[in-house]
């Protein structure tokens, strides 16, 4: 499975990050139909993860991509049981040593890239202790990073291995998750094994159904995960309702070597990403952006 749990709900440290909108507490009585939904959701995710670990772990030690192949069907079906309808604009590149670039809200951003990209994640070094997670997030040969700027380029040779042997990688390259209102700068030191990889895609992603209804910019926090929060509320929240829905907006595959450097390159993709996003947020039709034009 390529779950990893990369997100990790932390403001950065250098304040580039824009103030985020304040998130008020689901105030919302509790209904009956609203937690048997949640704790049903729960079961069936425990009852979907715990004998999918084994048969990945299987996989994972046999030749071929079955591993991949599961760990995507994994994830569609965590989708579903999540109550999150998931729709794809566009195509994912095809082939080997391709990075693709999204923006990041939520822990819900790896089950739903990973059921449509398939790919291992780069992933915050500490989520590799927690328990369950961390194993999965293991079997799916996840690339742990510290992602603090010291060590940046050091780390970025364990992305650029895994590259050159033809993987592709799925980064957040905002280095943390936002209040899902706004695409956070990118950072162009993760960008630098960009020159290991075949293609480029950009990817935005934006949850905009809630109830079966448009997501208003009040509702936007509903889903992401950011600040202070523990993923255990922010389940419980998120499982009471009846079902959202959530847009991954595929971007034109680019070479990166068709830009002067890494900095060209990470505006280029940040622009991309940040418009599509724009456009899905404000319940417009989305269509592939270029970062060369």
């Amino acid at each position: 499975m390529t779950v990893s749990a990369s997100t990790t709900p932390a403001a950065t440290p250098d304040g580039r990050r824009a103030a985020l909108v304040s998130l008020a507490p689901d105030t919302r009585p509790l209904t009956t139909g609203g937690v048997l939904r949640a704790v049903s959701r729960l079961v069936l995710a425990v009852m979907w993860t715990l004998p999918s670990i084994p048969l990945q772990a299987a996989l994972v030690a046999l030749p071929g991509q079955g591993n991949v192949a599961f760990g995507a069907f994994y994830h569609r079906v965590l989708c579903r049981i999540l109550g999150v309808k998931v729709r794809v604009v566009g195509q994912a590149a095809q082939g080997s040593k391709v990075l693709f670039l999204s923006n990041h809200s939520s822990w819900l951003d790896i089950p739903v890239l990973g059921g449509v990209l398939g790919a291992p994640f780069v992933s915050k070094a500490d989520v590799g202790e927690w328990p369950v997670v961390g194993l999965i997030a293991r079997l799916g040969r996840t690339v742990f990073v510290s992602r603090t700027r010291g060590r940046t380029g050091e780390e970025a040779a364990g992305m650029r291995e895994r590259l050159a042997a033809g993987d592709s990688l799925v980064l957040f390259p905002e280095g943390t998750s936002s209040d899902g209102g706004r695409v956070l700068p990118f950072r162009s030191a993760f960008l630098g094994v960009a020159e290991m990889a075949k293609l480029v895609q950009p990817v935005s992603v934006v949850y905009d159904r809630l109830g079966g209804l448009p997501v208003a910019r009040r509702d936007r926090a509903h889903f992401a995960w950011f600040g202070d929060m523990d993923i255990g509320s922010h389940f419980w929240r998120l499982a009471r309702r009846s079902g959202g829905g959530v847009t991954v907006l595929l971007h034109e595959p680019v070479d990166p070597h068709a830009f002067p450097n890494r900095k060209v390159l990470t505006q280029a993709v940040e622009r991309v990403v940040a418009e599509g996003a724009a456009t899905l947020r404000q319940n417009r039709p989305g269509r592939p952006l270029s970062a060369l034009g």
